[in-house]
């Protein structure tokens, strides 16, 4: 098969125009990292001239167009004009005079505003290049002010490459939060806020999301209740690290090394203590009952930020149930029977995995127990599977008919809980 560009060249069209490899995949290029998705800017051509040479429209406000065989993205050069607030307040231009450098102009970084010609040139206008090289996200323009989500991807490329070392520029820093202060933040609208989140809990160190949205303030505008973890001390002996912010950010990064890529496991771990927030000064640094109290703020921030249900959920559950999982060694057979089946286990077997791994991140993310061990998860799981081994079916045989097949599957289940738990410390003693 040909290449995109080839297939783009041998078609008919005019003498200007031109295709440019743009954007991400030029700036995983450079940094050495494989390259997944490839997008395109065609300077010098009509969306006519886009649908004459075969290319599908797909594009909702400004053309673009899926290349015919490869069905990658080809968007036509365009240029903004704010002319409104929030994301939405923009007037696109895509007329066929618009440079390739106007385009590049109105991304939000340099590193993902360079271009690569048909002969493996790149175009570099803004130096995205040099600051690739110098380790900084710097903002393009001044125009970067004018959309709000900007904000979001700032702080998500943090996320990205802060293990690589690099850092948010300081004049990018401070127009992030210029625009906080001018009220550009407060017009950031849920699903945009949920779509980036999301997206940063996937990444290598989503902690720097966390950071680069607190440092410019904009933290406290779309997610006040993690916020407010900022400052809250908690007991030494059992948090080193004693701010419980702090916390929140360690719990977050052990989430993405021990389930590298899955923003479940990251959206739990950046709730877990959203009720150590509202623990009354008197009684700090102790936190009596904050797995219950941090329910309703879980719930109220997953319904403003129109958080998938399963995410909801799985988090207020992990909130609510992480300390019995902490306590596991501790716990008698018919508490044990009531986590698993608080967690819908039974029915949803993955919860119970999903849910310890959050348990984990929560354990090591502390100062000085990073590489700490947590056997609760391998001894619950050890549980789970004894209390999996009694069938329904196997009482029916028996003879049993309606509810009191239920009622007889449970006190099968608390009884083989019973039976490993006692095995277990007998191997232990």
């Amino acid at each position: 098969m040909c290449a995109p560009r080839e297939i783009a060249r041998a078609a008919p069209h005019n003498a200007r125009m031109k295709t440019y490899l743009v954007g991400g995949a030029v700036r995983d290029r450079l940094l050495g990292i494989p390259v997944k998705d490839r997008d395109y800017v065609v300077v010098g051509a009509t969306p006519d001239e886009m649908l004459r040479q075969g290319y599908t429209p797909v594009g909702k406000d400004f053309p673009v167009f899926l290349h015919p065989q490869t069905r990658e993205e080809y968007a036509l050069a365009r240029t903004e004009r704010k002319t409104g607030r929030g994301y939405h307040g923009f007037a696109f231009d895509t007329d066929a005079g618009v440079t390739l450098e106007d385009d590049l102009r109105r991304r939000d970084l340099t590193i993902n505003a360079i271009a690569e010609d048909n002969d493996g040139n790149l175009v570099d206008p803004f130096g995205g290049a040099a600051d690739l090289r110098a380790l900084t996200l710097r903002h393009v323009s001044p125009a970067f002010a004018e959309d709000p989500v900007r904000i979001l991807r700032a702080a998500r490329f943090a996320a990205r490459y802060a293990s690589r070392g690099f850092t948010i520029a300081p004049e990018t820093m401070q127009l992030m939060r210029n625009m906080v202060r001018d009220g550009e933040a407060d017009h950031l609208v849920a699903e945009r806020v949920w779509a980036e989140t999301q997206k940063a809990l996937t990444e290598p160190t989503p902690s720097a999301f966390v950071r680069a949205l607190r440092d410019c303030g904009a933290l406290r505008v779309v997610m006040p209740e993690v916020d407010a973890l900022f400052g809250v001390p908690q007991r030494a002996e059992f948090h080193p690290e004693v701010d419980t912010g702090i916390h929140v950010e360690m719990v977050l990064d052990m989430a993405a090394r021990l389930a590298p890529g899955d923003a479940l496991i990251g959206w739990c771990a950046l709730t877990h203590d959203l009720g150590k927030a509202l623990t009354p000064s008197d009684v700090l640094p102790s936190h009596r009952g904050h797995e219950h109290s941090g329910v309703e703020p879980i719930r109220e921030l997953s319904t403003r930020l129109k958080v998938p249900t399963e995410y909801a959920t799985l988090a207020q559950l992990n909130c609510k149930l992480h300390l019995l999982a902490h306590t596991a060694f501790e716990l008698r057979p018919n508490t044990v029977l009531e986590l698993f089946e608080k967690l819908d286990a039974f029915r949803q077997p993955h919860r119970l995995p999903q849910f310890l791994l959050a348990c984990a991140a929560d354990k090591r993310g502390r100062k000085g127990m990073e590489d700490s061990d947590y056997p609760q998860a391998g001894y619950l799981t050890e549980l789970f599977d004894a209390a999996l081994r009694p069938r329904a079916q196997t009482l029916v045989d028996r003879g049993l008919q309606g509810t009191d097949v239920g009622k007889a599957l449970r006190e099968e289940r608390l009884k083989a809980i019973a039976e490993k738990i006692q095995d277990y410390r007998s191997r232990k003693t």
